[in-house]
């Protein structure tokens, strides 16, 4: 990844303790080691961190400029989750892609997987870019 585009993670993203691992056009990656408070009441991991993965790198996948200097940002119309096994690994992975829209909104998909490649979670979403000021 070209170290100019990386961002740094919201607050809520370094609280759970993801990370950007990849971005370019229509494509983002997030990492995150699984840690005991993303835990659940069973101790897998909550649904909600899942979703969270999903949400910043769907969303990240419809914003790319290709120039470090403009920034593209967007909020979430709607989020879908299908939750499909539990990890066996320590990391989850996501990656997603933006799959259409237009200029107003845009649609992505994106997977969740452990490093063993096992898939965990899918997702969709609509996104809404938001205007800049000025």
């Amino acid at each position: 990844m070209d170290e100019r585009f990386r961002e740094d993670p919201s607050p809520f993203g370094a609280h759970l303790g993801f990370r950007m691992a990849d971005w370019r056009e229509d494509f983002a990656r997030f990492e995150m080691e699984i840690a005991p408070h993303h835990g659940n009441r069973y101790g897998v991991p909550h649904g909600g961190a899942y979703a969270t993965l999903l949400d910043a790198a769907m969303g990240h996948a419809g914003c790319w400029t290709g120039d470090p200097e403009v920034k593209q940002v967007a909020f979430t119309l709607s989020l879908n989750v299908q939750y499909l096994s539990l990890p066996t690994g320590k990391r989850l992975i996501v990656e997603a892609r933006r799959t259409g829209g237009g200029r107003a909104t845009y649609f992505a998909d994106g997977e969740v997987r452990d490093e063993t490649g096992a898939l965990i979670a899918k997702g969709s979403g609509v996104f809404r870019y938001r205007r800049q000021a000025g």
